[in-house]
Protein backbone atom coordinates (compact mmCIF):
# COMPACT_ATOMS: atom_id res chain seq x y z
CA UNK A 1 0.00 0.00 0.00
CA UNK A 2 1.49 3.31 -1.12
CA UNK A 3 0.87 6.10 1.40
CA UNK A 4 0.89 9.89 1.01
CA UNK A 5 1.36 11.96 4.19
CA UNK A 6 0.58 15.67 4.68
CA UNK A 7 1.37 17.44 7.97
CA UNK A 8 2.99 20.82 8.61
CA UNK A 9 5.13 19.44 11.47
CA UNK A 10 8.30 17.56 10.36
CA UNK A 11 8.39 15.64 13.65
CA UNK A 12 4.88 14.32 13.06
CA UNK A 13 5.67 13.27 9.50
CA UNK A 14 8.80 11.48 10.72
CA UNK A 15 6.82 9.82 13.50
CA UNK A 16 4.17 8.54 11.10
CA UNK A 17 6.85 7.11 8.82
CA UNK A 18 8.48 5.39 11.79
CA UNK A 19 5.16 3.84 12.81
CA UNK A 20 4.75 2.35 9.35
CA UNK A 21 8.35 1.27 8.77
CA UNK A 22 7.79 -2.13 10.31
CA UNK A 23 4.73 -2.87 8.17
CA UNK A 24 5.87 -5.03 5.23
CA UNK A 25 2.81 -4.17 3.13
CA UNK A 26 3.11 -0.37 3.51
CA UNK A 27 5.37 2.26 1.95
CA UNK A 28 5.33 6.04 2.40
CA UNK A 29 5.83 7.40 -1.13
CA UNK A 30 5.45 11.12 -0.46
CA UNK A 31 5.45 13.75 2.30
CA UNK A 32 3.93 17.23 2.10
CA UNK A 33 4.11 20.08 4.61
CA UNK A 34 1.00 21.90 3.38
CA UNK A 35 -2.08 21.51 1.22
CA UNK A 36 -0.50 22.85 -1.97
CA UNK A 37 2.36 20.36 -1.79
CA UNK A 38 -0.08 17.57 -1.00
CA UNK A 39 -2.13 18.26 -4.14
CA UNK A 40 1.01 18.40 -6.27
CA UNK A 41 2.19 15.05 -4.92
CA UNK A 42 -1.28 13.52 -5.24
CA UNK A 43 -1.27 14.37 -8.96
CA UNK A 44 2.31 13.28 -9.54
CA UNK A 45 2.72 10.10 -7.48
CA UNK A 46 1.08 6.71 -7.43
CA UNK A 47 -0.64 6.27 -4.04
CA UNK A 48 -3.36 4.18 -2.45
CA UNK A 49 -4.26 6.16 0.67
CA UNK A 50 -3.62 9.72 1.91
CA UNK A 51 -3.13 10.67 5.58
CA UNK A 52 -3.83 14.36 6.19
CA UNK A 53 -3.50 16.58 9.24
CA UNK A 54 -6.78 18.35 10.10
CA UNK A 55 -5.24 21.69 11.13
CA UNK A 56 -2.70 22.62 8.46
CA UNK A 57 -2.28 26.35 7.70
CA UNK A 58 -3.88 27.62 4.50
CA UNK A 59 -5.88 24.70 3.16
CA UNK A 60 -7.21 22.84 6.18
CA UNK A 61 -7.28 19.07 6.11
CA UNK A 62 -11.03 19.27 5.55
CA UNK A 63 -10.67 21.56 2.53
CA UNK A 64 -7.84 19.44 1.15
CA UNK A 65 -9.94 16.33 1.68
CA UNK A 66 -12.67 17.79 -0.54
CA UNK A 67 -10.22 18.66 -3.31
CA UNK A 68 -8.57 15.24 -3.26
CA UNK A 69 -11.91 13.43 -3.30
CA UNK A 70 -13.03 15.48 -6.33
CA UNK A 71 -9.93 14.44 -8.30
CA UNK A 72 -9.47 10.96 -6.84
CA UNK A 73 -12.94 9.87 -5.70
CA UNK A 74 -12.04 6.19 -5.34
CA UNK A 75 -8.97 6.68 -3.13
CA UNK A 76 -9.44 6.75 0.65
CA UNK A 77 -8.33 9.69 2.81
CA UNK A 78 -7.69 9.33 6.53
CA UNK A 79 -7.64 12.47 8.69
CA UNK A 80 -5.36 12.70 11.74
CA UNK A 81 -5.78 15.40 14.38
CA UNK A 82 -4.61 16.39 17.82
CA UNK A 83 -8.26 17.11 18.65
CA UNK A 84 -10.69 14.50 20.01
CA UNK A 85 -12.87 12.82 17.41
CA UNK A 86 -16.10 14.21 18.85
CA UNK A 87 -15.01 17.69 17.72
CA UNK A 88 -14.54 17.11 13.99
CA UNK A 89 -15.00 13.48 12.95
CA UNK A 90 -18.59 13.91 11.79
CA UNK A 91 -17.64 16.65 9.31
CA UNK A 92 -14.70 14.61 8.03
CA UNK A 93 -16.92 11.61 7.32
CA UNK A 94 -19.62 13.83 5.80
CA UNK A 95 -16.99 15.37 3.47
CA UNK A 96 -15.99 11.95 2.15
CA UNK A 97 -13.19 11.03 4.53
CA UNK A 98 -12.60 7.33 5.10
CA UNK A 99 -11.83 7.88 8.76
CA UNK A 100 -10.73 10.21 11.56
CA UNK A 101 -8.11 9.41 14.17
CA UNK A 102 -6.70 11.28 17.14
CA UNK A 103 -2.89 11.42 16.88
CA UNK A 104 -2.58 9.94 20.34
CA UNK A 105 -4.20 6.74 19.03
CA UNK A 106 -2.07 6.56 15.88
CA UNK A 107 0.74 4.47 17.39
CA UNK A 108 -1.66 1.65 18.21
CA UNK A 109 -4.25 1.92 15.46
CA UNK A 110 -2.78 3.60 12.37
CA UNK A 111 -1.73 0.49 10.45
CA UNK A 112 -5.04 -1.25 11.12
CA UNK A 113 -6.96 1.87 10.10
CA UNK A 114 -5.01 2.11 6.83
CA UNK A 115 -5.73 -1.52 5.98
CA UNK A 116 -9.42 -1.03 6.74
CA UNK A 117 -9.90 2.08 4.58
CA UNK A 118 -7.80 0.71 1.69
CA UNK A 119 -10.07 -2.34 1.81
CA UNK A 120 -13.09 -0.08 1.32
CA UNK A 121 -14.16 0.32 4.94
CA UNK A 122 -14.51 3.32 7.25
CA UNK A 123 -12.43 3.87 10.36
CA UNK A 124 -14.09 5.28 13.47
CA UNK A 125 -13.70 4.31 17.11
CA UNK A 126 -16.39 2.16 18.72
CA UNK A 127 -17.59 5.06 20.90
CA UNK A 128 -17.98 7.39 17.92
CA UNK A 129 -19.77 4.70 15.91
CA UNK A 130 -22.31 4.39 18.71
CA UNK A 131 -22.90 8.16 18.86
CA UNK A 132 -23.31 8.35 15.09
CA UNK A 133 -25.86 5.55 15.16
CA UNK A 134 -27.94 7.49 17.70
CA UNK A 135 -27.72 10.68 15.62
CA UNK A 136 -28.88 8.86 12.48
CA UNK A 137 -32.10 7.73 14.12
CA UNK A 138 -35.18 8.98 12.18
CA UNK A 139 -36.39 11.19 15.04
CA UNK A 140 -32.98 12.72 15.80
CA UNK A 141 -32.83 16.51 15.43
CA UNK A 142 -29.73 18.03 13.85
CA UNK A 143 -28.12 20.99 15.67
CA UNK A 144 -27.77 24.36 13.86
CA UNK A 145 -24.00 24.02 13.34
CA UNK A 146 -24.65 21.13 10.97
CA UNK A 147 -25.95 23.74 8.48
CA UNK A 148 -22.56 25.50 8.30
CA UNK A 149 -20.30 25.03 5.30
CA UNK A 150 -16.86 23.53 5.95
CA UNK A 151 -15.22 26.97 5.77
CA UNK A 152 -17.85 28.51 8.05
CA UNK A 153 -17.35 25.68 10.49
CA UNK A 154 -13.61 26.28 10.57
CA UNK A 155 -14.07 30.02 11.15
CA UNK A 156 -16.59 29.28 13.91
CA UNK A 157 -14.18 26.88 15.59
CA UNK A 158 -11.24 29.30 15.40
CA UNK A 159 -13.35 32.18 16.75
CA UNK A 160 -14.63 30.03 19.59
CA UNK A 161 -11.05 28.96 20.33
CA UNK A 162 -10.24 32.60 21.06
CA UNK A 163 -8.33 33.57 17.93
CA UNK A 164 -8.79 37.18 16.72
CA UNK A 165 -10.07 37.91 13.22
CA UNK A 166 -6.67 39.08 11.93
CA UNK A 167 -4.99 35.88 13.05
CA UNK A 168 -7.72 33.72 11.52
CA UNK A 169 -7.41 35.66 8.26
CA UNK A 170 -3.67 35.04 8.19
CA UNK A 171 -4.06 31.34 8.98
CA UNK A 172 -6.70 30.82 6.29
CA UNK A 173 -5.05 33.09 3.69
CA UNK A 174 -8.14 35.31 3.55
CA UNK A 175 -8.75 39.00 4.24
CA UNK A 176 -9.97 40.18 7.68
CA UNK A 177 -13.10 41.60 6.03
CA UNK A 178 -13.89 38.17 4.56
CA UNK A 179 -13.53 36.56 8.00
CA UNK A 180 -15.79 39.25 9.47
CA UNK A 181 -18.39 38.44 6.82
CA UNK A 182 -18.16 34.75 7.72
CA UNK A 183 -18.55 35.66 11.40
CA UNK A 184 -21.80 37.56 10.71
CA UNK A 185 -23.12 34.67 8.62
CA UNK A 186 -22.21 32.09 11.27
CA UNK A 187 -23.85 34.03 14.11
CA UNK A 188 -27.01 34.43 12.02
CA UNK A 189 -27.19 30.71 11.19
CA UNK A 190 -26.70 29.75 14.83
CA UNK A 191 -29.11 32.40 16.13
CA UNK A 192 -26.41 34.09 18.20
CA UNK A 193 -25.36 37.72 18.70
CA UNK A 194 -21.85 37.80 20.17
CA UNK A 195 -18.58 35.89 20.31
CA UNK A 196 -19.30 35.09 23.96
CA UNK A 197 -22.54 33.39 22.94
CA UNK A 198 -20.62 31.55 20.23
CA UNK A 199 -18.14 30.22 22.79
CA UNK A 200 -21.02 29.11 25.03
CA UNK A 201 -22.69 27.36 22.07
CA UNK A 202 -19.56 25.48 21.04
CA UNK A 203 -18.85 24.38 24.61
CA UNK A 204 -22.45 23.23 25.06
CA UNK A 205 -22.27 21.14 21.87
CA UNK A 206 -18.73 19.89 22.69
CA UNK A 207 -17.23 21.44 19.54
CA UNK A 208 -14.21 22.84 21.39
CA UNK A 209 -12.23 21.45 24.30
Amino acid sequence: MKILIADDHPVVRHGLKQMLTGEPDMLVVGEAKNGNEAMELARKLEWDVAILDYSMPGRSGLQLLGEIKREFPQRPVLILSMHPEELHARRVLKAGGAGYMNKESAGEELAAAIRKVVGGGKYVSASLAERLAVELAPDAQKPPHETLSDREYRVMWLLASGKPINQIAKEMFLSPSTISTYRVRILKKLGLATNAELVHYTVKHQLIE
